[in-house]
């Protein structure tokens, strides 16, 4: 006993600093943050853009990824995520917000290069490139604004972050598309192999359908916002308050789930 209590003692007092800490470099890794998207909007348009194809369609194109890149990371730093005691958020008047629609219909009911060396990376300037266009070799000249170590550093950053961050939308967005959290899928497996052991179903309460499910997330249709609002980068309210959610016609709690076998409980209408 005295044992374990010392391993819980220790185990607080290591969340308790990871808390501290994390909580002290946060600001420091979100300036860190704004700094290299800053720098990757300025390398992409002062190195890269000029030599798109096409420019009066791609441009357009790229100005409107570069404002969506910056103006929702200024949302993830200035917008206050809501906490349990406070009321429901109610839509702004800003330019910012956008409009929700007045279709009539069903509303909703809630229920250079680089070279590998055995001392580390170097960045060196590629002294020949070869066109893309008419397949010759030519000397290499760089006349951006940019030093090309910054563009080069930033070019392998931006293809690291870009598989990371693709796997993670693809990971969530499937989340989505079935009506459950990342938690909440781990629990219903559980719930799905329970359920297979006595010969029942697992149905999720949640799960309205994957159309009806990106809708209800993105806040779309005929009582929440335009399609636009996926492409421009305009603050929107979520569907839901934060405490009653849509379930499935028929069903207030999951098909196939008995008393006691719920891994993440859930709270009550009279403790809210």
């Amino acid at each position: 006993m005295i044992c374990a209590k010392t391993v819980f003692k220790c185990f607080k007092t290591l969340e308790r600093w990871g808390n501290v800490i994390t909580g002290a470099a946060g600001p420091y890794f979100v300036g860190l943050a704004v700094i290299l998207i800053t720098l990757g909007v300025v390398c992409f348009f002062d190195v890269i853009a000029p030599d798109l194809s096409y420019p009066i369609i791609t441009i357009p194109i790229c100005i409107l990824i570069a404002l969506n890149l910056l103006t929702h990371y200024y949302y993830v730093v200035t917008v206050s995520p809501g906490f349990v005691d406070d009321p429901p958020r109610e839509p702004g008047t800003g330019i910012l917000w956008a409009r929700k629609g007045t279709k009539k219909g069903k509303q909703r009911v809630l229920t250079g290069g680089v070279r590998w060396s055995t001392r580390g990376v170097k960045i060196t300037p590629a002294s020949h490139t070869k066109c893309w266009k008419c397949k010759k070799t030519r000397p290499e000249k760089w006349d951006h604004h940019v030093p090309e170590i910054m563009f080069a550093m930033i070019y392998i950053l931006s293809i690291v972050l870009c598989f990371a961050v693709g796997v993670m939308l693809s990971y969530h967005l499937y989340g989505i598309s079935w009506g459950e959290t990342t938690v909440e899928a781990q629990d219903h497996d559980e719930y799905r192999k329970k359920a297979k052991a006595r010969n029942e179903d697992f149905v999720n309460s949640y799960d309205l359908g994957k159309k009806e499910n990106l809708a209800f997330f993105f806040n779309l249709g005929e009582s929440g916002y335009s399609r636009l609002t996926l492409f421009v980068p305009l603050r929107i309210n979520p569907y839901t308050d934060g405490f009653s959610w849509a379930r499935r016609d028929g069903y207030e709690k999951h098909q196939g789930v008995r008393q006691g076998e719920e891994l993440t409980d859930e709270e009550d209408e009279d403790d809210v």
